[in-house]
């Protein structure tokens, strides 16, 4: 393959860095239109010419898409140059190295992969994948040899694993053993393809033209807007405020969603109109990865305590199924919670009416001053439930509902519908004193011997 860019091609600028990456993970794309198909298929063939004897997989979720979008074109590309066998789905170059293209459309699919060992594995349109898919995959990727060891992912917003992939290459939200330097992101777009803009201009056009929503997922790569989100009235821009000191007359509220699996709590406050402020969060439980555990009522109830912060809170909102009584017990949640100080307060648990509460509470509306605000807006430190609310999708089996998977991003969200449900009280800001009073407090006789004296005492030592 002397003549590689003659039969290959030449990369585009977005391309090149993909190629030059040698960060162990990389993810390139964000958008329709970048190239990733043609990305994938010379960087695959690219590294089994270099490295001889090396493993490469290639995977899509399924096998039609597998065959359209890369078995045929590469067939085409290294005609007279590799072997492929059919029957294993397998190109053989003469210096030993293998490309092995596989498809994973049923979640246990995967487990196939176990116990085999792959140099780099190439994961075409990543967000097609579960998380239990992609990790299984990791494990996978090892030999004893000096070959790179590297995975390729490529996507567009939304899917199955939008989740995973945000956290992991947009908001770097790393836990466990996952390193930083580890994780590279490559956005590339439509307008990035010139050769793509040059031959079919029309491209850009149909994608202009896509719904709300997949447009903006597929045109502009925009990750917290796709297709088959459930809460589209949420607008990072507009829901999340810089952080400020509120005042201390606001009602206050702390809403959870407890188990062991995570405890997501949530202080809020309403000030005089009404208007709803998130300002902190607790957000701990086994569910957030290898390393944490999930906390034991009291633990729970110390933790809502301290996410108070000493404000007088006028109801710890929780679900109904912490009334539970245990068998063993005969005591619940709700009566623990009570014993350690926190003495909860039931809110509704209909999903769908709760997940339209917090639609409305999303929504923006006309005020007084002209302007248009929603009544609900975040502070920017409450990083989990800004992370999960935007992620939710609709449950396709129950159009009101949201879907309960990956079960991770719903528990912030679920202490939110606990809070949006209840008819929470707006606070009062207290009058300022009437000047009449200001002037009879600084008169003689005034209280304890008038101002004059007070002063008296004060200089003396006296109380």
């Amino acid at each position: 393959m002397g003549n590689s860019a003659g039969l290959l091609g030449v990369p585009q600028e977005k391309q090149r860095l993909f190629f030059a990456s040698r960060q162990r993970y990389v993810c390139y794309g964000g958008a329709r239109g970048g190239g990733k198909s043609w990305c994938v298929q010379r960087k695959a063939i690219l590294m089994a010419a270099r490295y001889g004897g090396i493993r490469i997989l290639l995977l899509r979720r399924t096998f039609p898409e597998l065959r359209e979008n890369h078995i045929r074109p590469m067939r085409a590309l290294l005609r007279g140059i590799a072997a492929y066998r059919a029957t294993d789905r397998t190109f053989e170059f003469p210096n030993g190295s293998l490309i092995v293209f596989g498809y994973c459309d049923a979640e246990s699919d995967v487990e196939q992969y176990q116990g085999q060992e792959y140099d780099v594995i190439f994961l075409d349109e990543a967000t097609h994948f579960t998380e239990y898919q992609y990790a299984t995959l990791t494990a996978v990727l090892r030999g004893a040899n000096d070959f790179p060891k590297r995975m390729y992912l490529t996507c567009n917003p939304g899917g199955v694993g939008h989740a995973w992939v945000k956290r992991l290459f947009i908001d770097r939200d790393f836990r466990g053993g996952e390193r930083p330097e580890d994780y590279a992101f490559i956005p590339a777009k439509v307008t990035d393809n010139r050769v793509l803009m040059e031959k079919d201009p029309e491209y850009v056009r149909r994608l202009d033209n896509l719904p709300p929503g997949l447009r903006e997922a597929w045109r502009d790569g925009k990750w917290d807007v796709f297709a088959g989100r459930f809460f589209t009235e949420f607008d990072r821009e507009t829901h999340v405020v810089e952080a400020f000191e509120p005042p201390a007359w606001w009602r206050w509220y702390v809403t959870m969603d407890y188990g062991l699996d995570m405890l997501a709590a949530l202080l809020i406050g309403v000030d005089g109109d009404g208007n709803a402020w998130v300002v902190g969060e607790v957000y701990e439980g086994r569910d957030r990865g290898a390393g944490h555990e999930g906390l034991i009522v009291s633990e729970a109830a110390e933790a809502v305590k301290r996410l108070a912060d000493g404000r007088a809170v006028t109801a710890y909102l929780a679900p109904p199924d912490l009334w539970n009584a245990r068998q063993e017990t005969g005591r619940s949640v709700a009566d623990i919670f009570a014993e350690h100080g926190v003495y909860l307060t039931k809110t509704g648990n209909d999903r769908a009416d709760g997940w339209l509460a917090v639609k409305e509470w999303l929504k923006v509306r006309p005020c007084e001053d002209g302007a248009e605000r929603p009544r609900l807006r975040f502070f920017p430190n409450c990083r989990n439930i800004l992370r999960t609310l935007p992620l939710l999708q609709y449950d396709e089996r129950r159009a009101n509902d949201v879907r309960n998977e990956p079960h991770e991003l719903t528990h912030a969200p679920d202490a939110l519908r606990g809070f949006c449900v209840y008819r929470a009280a707006g606070g009062s800001e207290p009058a300022p004193p009437p000047r009449e009073k200001l002037i009879a407090r600084l008169a003689p006789g005034h209280g304890r011997g008038g101002y004059a004296a007070r002063r008296n005492r004060s200089e003396k030592g006296g109380a």
